[in-house]
């Protein structure tokens, strides 16, 4: 067993800053870690032209530690008002990374989002024309539908459909919470990848549910039964290629999680690396570690991957603040409900 391991320095492919106040108080805690994340668009209101995401590229800029090293990867939130032809001038000049889907509904801040595939099928040619990636939050809304069997159904009635239709497309199923998922990954070798929340390799739905609600492992896609959750620890830890992080670390402040309809999100920015690097130590795979985090993403993306380097060093239980403050109030942060024993060294 090693006690020491250096790896690049990892990216995030899935992450929500937020925007004033809450983005100042949130962003160091990814810039400690992280060289990049492609930052999730549903802000209020959505970040939905070039215009926008330039705009909302200079507040995360402005709010960056003094002598930080970060890029924001930007995306576009699809809407069947988008135009082709902004998406390909943001593209073409380097603004944006994606295009974001939400299902109308499915989850915070998603109104806004698509409810007629008819209506964004040229967004999506043309981006398959340019190989400008489609990041999916994968769930159906439909009131006939359980929230557990959402992900699933969305790959059969919504993403398979939309792959076939629309050629070439290349797509990130974002945050998978099922095998169904991780297996439907496995089997397109091409234009498809996966992103895995740190938080779903942790909690099933008895974390959520068993002995009274708790609020801060509420998150959607919500955690599903244990086997998914192996599932997803079988895929994270496979060095599968097409499988790759994105925390999906979502601050809210405790008041609107603890509300009667409080809001989704796991805020695991500060803890990730310590906590992935406890899960793939016990899955024995503590050297495909790199691959989940520092390589996959970037190959899939078609960027380089970062040279610098961190390193873990494996020591007596690390501790992370319970929280952190915000001028709303404080936000909580993960508690994966194990000792961390991996330190993070840049």
């Amino acid at each position: 067993m090693t006690d020491t391991l250096s790896i690049r320095r990892p990216d995030d492919w899935h992450l929500h800053l937020r925007d004033g106040d809450m983005l100042r108080a949130v962003l160091p805690h990814t810039t400690a870690h992280f060289a990049r994340a492609i930052v999730m668009p549903n802000l209020v209101p959505p970040v939905v032209t070039s215009d926008d995401a330039r705009a909302y590229r200079d507040r995360i800029m402005a709010a960056l530690p003094e002598e930080t090293s970060f890029t924001p990867l930007m995306t576009l939130y699809l809407t069947e008002d988008t135009e082709p032809g902004d998406v390909a001038r943001a593209h073409a000049e380097g603004l944006i990374t994606a295009v974001k889907l939400y299902p109308a509904g499915a989850t915070t801040n998603s109104a806004s989002g698509v409810t007629d595939f008819d209506k964004v099928a040229p967004v999506l040619d043309k981006m398959a024309d340019i190989g400008l990636p489609l990041c999916t939050h994968g769930e159906v809304v439909d009131g006939d539908v359980d929230i557990f069997d959402r992900e699933a159904v969305f790959i059969d009635r919504v993403l398979d459909p939309l792959r076939k239709r629309h050629a070439g497309l290349r797509v990130v199923m974002e945050h998978i919470t099922t095998a169904q998922a991780a297996d439907y990954v496995r089997a397109h070798d091409k234009d498809l990848g996966a992103t895995i929340t740190t938080h779903h390799l942790v909690i099933n739905r008895n974390h959520i549910l068993a002995g009274g609600i708790r609020p801060h492992y509420y998150c959607l896609p919500v955690a599903k039964r244990e086997e998914h959750r192996l599932a997803l620890r079988a895929a994270a830890t496979s060095g599968d290629a097409r499988f790759f992080l994105g925390t999906d670390s979502a601050p809210h402040t405790d008041a609107n999680k603890l509300l009667p309809c409080g809001c989704a999100g796991c805020f695991t920015a500060p803890n990730t690396l310590s906590i992935l690097a406890e899960v793939f130590e016990q899955e024995n795979a503590l050297d495909r570690l790199e691959s989940f985090t520092s390589l996959n993403g970037p190959a899939f993306y078609g960027l380089p991957v970062n040279e610098a380097m961190i390193t873990l060093t494996k020591g007596d239980p690390v501790s992370y603040p319970g929280r952190v403050d915000t001028s709303d109030g404080p936000v909580t942060v993960f508690d994966p409900g194990m000792d961390l024993h991996w330190h993070v060294a840049l």
